[in-house]
């Protein structure tokens, strides 16, 4: 165990609603390469490789904890087409299971899981790690017994991605870090195609000094994945303008420490957020996102994500309760934040409104003027500065958007509010 020499509130903390601190999402475009990889009879049928953008838009999803959402009716309600389940951990000898305790010998539920998410033209990532239990890369002894476990994993699951989310302590362990990079390394060796992305803890200034020893592992090991993303919450940061400024420092990091050129590193940096309410009690919402997402998308970034699926609802009762695992603690509609990740994978979010639909409304006339913008309509889709009357005020939509009342927006919502008619 190393001393960390940043300063304790810029170290990434612990997040009972995020349980993830540094991960490697290794994503497969296996066309031919499955083949190599599935040889278990008790491997689940592969799919077809999906586009790399959909596996790195894969927002995490904990079938298993949290009041798991179905991710049937996530597919169907956003567009997305790829989830990261999470978490494997060691049961022991360097025994990869679910949370630790459940062997992926006899697990039942994940194949169910990844099956209804297959039938439907998606696929899933595994992730490995999280905060709390024991980590292959603690107890395999070396990369490549480490690796060995993880191929399990990919071999059970027919995988054609894999995400390593390597925590505290792990992530202080200058040994177990040194098995996961060399781990990782051997799995994109071994399995053609692979594709390949670190993310490690976001701080203001980037990232921290373990990120940074990190990358520089990686540089020793000679190991360039596709793209290493930080993960901007948790750490002192106030809004989608803190994040965006960490992605431009991390971004000087990456080429300070592989000697790319600023697209090149751009190209090779990508991002993981946390919806909502985050353990720091810092609050990000819709705007955020969005903000983020313009930041990505004009920046050609690799990867867009967030912790978690479970999360992107809205709390019962009180809208914020606290940090949650099942709920985001803001204002929102289902599934808001997962139609970010679909937008940066290319896609447009489905456009059928919801069972539950407000009524219909037209814009009433307010005193001293007439509303000549159109009166807004539960059943129209909106995009980007389209202008609408509602209940005597002029709004123009802010992003996409269906179905979504424009007094019920309010300052992060999607509507803004251009005054009285």
């Amino acid at each position: 165990m190393e001393h960390d020499p940043t300063p304790a509130a810029g170290r990434h903390r612990r997040r009972r609603g995020r349980t993830a601190a540094v991960a490697v999402a290794a994503l497969g475009l296996l066309a031919g390469g499955v083949t190599a990889v599935v040889s278990s009879g008790d491997a689940l049928a592969a799919t077809d490789a999906l586009g790399s953008n959909w596996y790195a838009s894969a927002p995490y999803l904990m079938p298993e904890d949290n009041s798991p959402p179905d991710a049937a009716a996530v597919m169907d309600a956003t567009g997305q087409k790829a989830f990261q389940l999470a978490f494997i951990l060691d049961s022991g000898g360097c025994t990869p299971a679910w949370g630790g305790t459940s062997s992926i010998d006899s697990d039942t539920v994940m194949p169910a899981v990844i099956q209804k998410i297959r039938s439907k033209g998606g696929d899933v990532s595994v992730s490995v790690g999280g905060y709390g239990g024991n980590k292959l890369g603690q107890s395999c002894g070396t990369p490549e017994a480490t690796a060995a476990g993880y191929q399990k994993v990919i071999t059970k699951y027919a995988l054609k991605a894999i995400d390593f989310d390597l925590e505290e302590p792990e992530y202080e362990n200058t040994a177990a870090i040194h098995n996961e990079i060399g781990a990782a390394r051997i799995l994109q060796q071994n399995n053609p195609g692979l594709y390949v992305s670190i993310t490690t803890a976001g701080t203001t200034s980037g990232t921290g000094w373990f990120g940074t020893q990190m990358l520089n592992e990686a540089k020793s090991q000679g190991f360039t994945p596709n793209n290493f993303s930080i993960m901007p919450f948790d750490g002192g940061f106030n809004g989608a303008a803190a994040q965006t400024d960490a992605l431009v420092k991390f971004n000087q990091i990456l080429q300070t420490t592989f000697g790319w050129n600023e697209a090149t590193a751009y190209a090779h940096e990508g991002v993981s957020m946390m919806n909502g309410r985050t353990d720091a009690a810092e609050y990000f919402k819709q705007a955020d996102f969005q903000i983020v997402l313009d930041f990505a998308t004009a920046h050609k970034l690799a990867r867009y994500t967030f912790w978690s699926v479970n999360r992107d609802r809205q709390c019962a009762g009180s809208v914020d309760p606290g940090l949650s695992g099942a709920c985001s603690s803001v204002a929102q509609s289902d599934w808001d934040f997962t139609k970010y990740t679909v937008k940066f994978a290319g896609a447009t979010p489905p456009t059928t409104p919801p069972t539950s639909t407000p009524p219909t409304s037209s814009s009433p006339t307010a005193p001293g003027g007439t509303c000549t913008d159109p009166a807004w309509s539960a059943t129209t889709t909106y995009v980007a500065n389209n202008k609408v009357s509602y209940q005597g005020h002029k709004y123009h939509a802010k992003w996409w958007t269906l179905n979504e009342v424009p007094t019920a927006s309010g300052q992060w919502g999607v509507w803004a509010d251009d005054g009285p008619c």
